[in-house]
C-alpha cells in the first residue's frame, strides 16, 4: 500500500504513523462512489479502522449508495481534521485552514454474515458511545436492519496544512500570493 500517490505538494505529505492514527480516531468521513451514469455520489457516514480496513453501515434498504456499490465496487473514503481558519497575506483571498486529512482508494464489499454485522456495532460502540448510557452492551437487535461494508485500501494519502505559529501569520509577516498587487483606490 502506498501511503503518497497523487500527492502534488509533497511537503504537506503526512507520515504513515499520522496517516495510520487518523484513520483509527478520526470522526467521519465521507465515502464517494459512482453510479452507472457516471455521476459520482458522496456521504458522510461514521466508521471504524478494523482489520487494516475501513468499514461503515447504512440501511439495508437498496438506495443509492448500495446501487453504485453493486455497479463498480471502487471508491473513494476521505477523512478530514479541519483546524483554524488563518489569514497569510495582506488581501482577502490570501486565507487558508490548517487541517490534516487522510484519503483511501480502494474497493468496497458488503459483509452480510450476523458475526461481521456485530463486530462492525461493536467496534463503533467502542468509538462512538458512552459507558455512562446504561445500555446493554454488544445487543444489536436491528442487524438485519443495515448493511455493513468494508473498504480494503489500495493507495491512501495523507496530507497537513499545519497552523503557522502567530509570529508566521499575517500581519506579522506577509505570505501574499501576488506581493506585487495593489488595491483598488477607495
Amino acid at each position: 500500500m502506498s501511503t503518497t500517490p497523487g500527492i502534488r505538494r509533497a511537503e504537506k505529505a503526512l507520515p504513515e504513523e499520522s496517516v495510520r492514527e487518523i484513520l483509527e480516531t478520526g470522526f467521519s468521513g465521507h465515502l464517494a462512489t459512482v453510479g452507472s451514469d457516471g455521476y459520482p455520489y458522496c456521504l458522510p457516514l461514521l466508521y471504524v479502522w478494523i482489520d487494516e480496513k475501513i468499514w461503515v453501515h447504512a440501511t439495508a434498504a437498496k438506495g443509492h449508495l448500495r446501487t453504485n456499490i453493486d455497479h463498480d465496487s471502487r471508491v473513494c473514503f476521505e477523512i478530514d481534521c479541519p483546524g483554524d481558519v488563518f489569514a497569510y497575506g495582506r488581501f482577502e483571498c490570501d486565507t487558508s485552514v490548517s487541517y490534516r486529512s487522510v484519503i483511501a482508494f480502494g474497493r468496497i464489499a458488503v459483509m452480510d454474515c450476523e458475526v461481521d454485522k456485530t463486530k462492525f456495532c461493536t467496534a463503533l460502540m467502542a468509538k462512538y458511545g458512552d459507558a455512562d448510557w446504561g445500555r446493554p452492551a454488544d445487543f444489536f437487535p436491528r442487524l438485519k436492519a443495515i448493511t455493513v461494508y468494508a473498504i480494503t485500501v489500495e493507495r491512501l494519502t495523507g496530507k497537513s496544512n499545519p497552523l503557522p505559529q502567530v509570529a508566521d501569520q499575517w500581519p506579522a509577516k506577509d505570505f501574499s500570493k501576488t506581493p506585487d498587487a495593489k488595491p483598488p483606490a477607495a
